[in-house]
């Protein structure tokens, strides 16, 4: 059964009208197939899924990118990588179900895939955590990045979290730590890193993994610093102020890629990425590719300094440095006046001094 939101009535009353055209065994008796009102009922719904995707608001982003049946992590890594290799640990407390890790092949490359999985199911869902990291998932990814690291292997991220797991239990386990030291790792990594957010990116959750060489987002994904339903709550004490806080926080692929908080938008389908998976598998296939192949004339230097400038210039476009393409200083823009103080500084002293001399003289007389 299709599952729909709460915008989306039309589109569910035109497909059921769709199925029972195509299907003429569903009344009494049989009927013939009307191939002519099959046809323009097909063009009407294109038309209104064309004109509802086309004009979707954040909130309503924030909605199809939560969507149940969208991609998961666990089917892109079971159909765009070979042998995979499932690892698990994070060698000091447990394993965390909530993220999905190995070593696989893509086009022949061995690569390291980490994927965050909510689940697709209510039960799955449970034992996934809803895609909520713990501690133990961070050191745990941590630990086979450095591994990757070690043996010069491309690492790829799948990104879909509300965010990290803020239970009691998490944070005793050093959650925030974890955190921090997963994006250090990700930051001091020299191979080429993706970071592709399929899903929700959510706060640190999502960020302790997307520290990439490439930040990448599906279309009508989404990456914040906190769920919109968050900000609205401690913003205006009214969580249902969501539509607002999400207006606000700029976290669809469009304004991320113009603030150049990410990098690339892969397109998906009409109506959603769940419509058609295998169009949107081919689309990441593509992209992964694509992406790889720009790193591979790259030293392991090159690959770190280019991820290094790639932050350091986000929100530095407007006039703090003179030249934002060479960041390997984080020196300000300096004004004309500063500038003309530097070039005629021993001729300020030797004034400074003689007007000092002279008010001395002055309260002496």
């Amino acid at each position: 059964m299709k599952n729909y939101l709460n915008f989306e009535n039309d589109i569910k009353n035109l497909e059921s009208e769709l199925d029972k055209l195509k299907d003429p065994y569903n009344q009494e008796g049989l009927s013939e197939v009307d191939t002519n009102k099959i046809s323009k009922t097909q063009e009407e719904l294109d038309k209104k899924l064309k004109e509802i995707y086309s004009s979707l608001d954040p909130w309503q982003t924030t909605m199809v990118a939560r969507h149940e049946d969208r991609p998961k992590s666990k089917f892109l890594i079971d159909n765009l990588f070979e042998d995979f290799i499932s690892l698990a640990g994070d060698r000091y407390y447990g394993e965390d179900k909530s993220v999905i890790t190995g070593f696989a092949k893509f086009n022949g490359q061995s690569v390291l895939v980490i994927g965050q999985e909510k689940g697709d199911n209510l039960e799955e869902r449970i034992e996934r955590n809803f895609g909520m990291m713990r501690p133990e998932g961070y050191r745990k990814t941590i630990r086979l990045m450095e591994l990757a690291d070690k043996f010069n292997i491309p690492i790829i991220s799948f990104i879909d979290t509300p965010g990290a797991y803020p239970g009691v239990g998490a944070e005793e386990r050093g959650q925030a730590e974890a955190i921090a030291k997963s994006i250090e790792c990700c930051m001091k990594l020299k191979v080429p890193t993706l970071g592709i957010i399929i899903g929700e990116g959510g706060s640190g959750g999502a960020i302790a993994l997307a520290s990439s060489s490439k930040v990448i987002m599906l279309e009508n994904a989404i990456y914040s610093v906190i769920s919109p339903e968050g900000c609205a709550t401690i913003l205006w004490r009214d969580p249902k102020k969501m539509l607002d806080a999400a207006k606000a926080m700029k976290l669809s692929s469009k304004d991320l890629l113009e603030l150049k908080v990410i990098d690339e938008i892969i397109p998906e389908p009409l109506g959603g990425a769940h419509r058609d998976r295998n169009l949107v598998l081919n689309s990441i296939r593509e992209s992964i590719s694509k992406n790889l192949s720009i790193f591979k004339e790259m030293s392991s230097e090159e690959i770190l300094d280019h991820r290094k400038k790639k932050f350091l210039k986000i929100g530095r476009s407007k006039g703090f440095i003179s030249n934002p393409e060479n960041l390997s200083t984080l020196e300000n823009k300096k004004d004309t006046f500063d500038k003309f103080l530097n070039s005629k500084k021993n001729i300020f002293y030797a004034l400074s001094i003689l007007l000092l001399i002279v008010t001395l003289t002055i309260l002496l007389l």
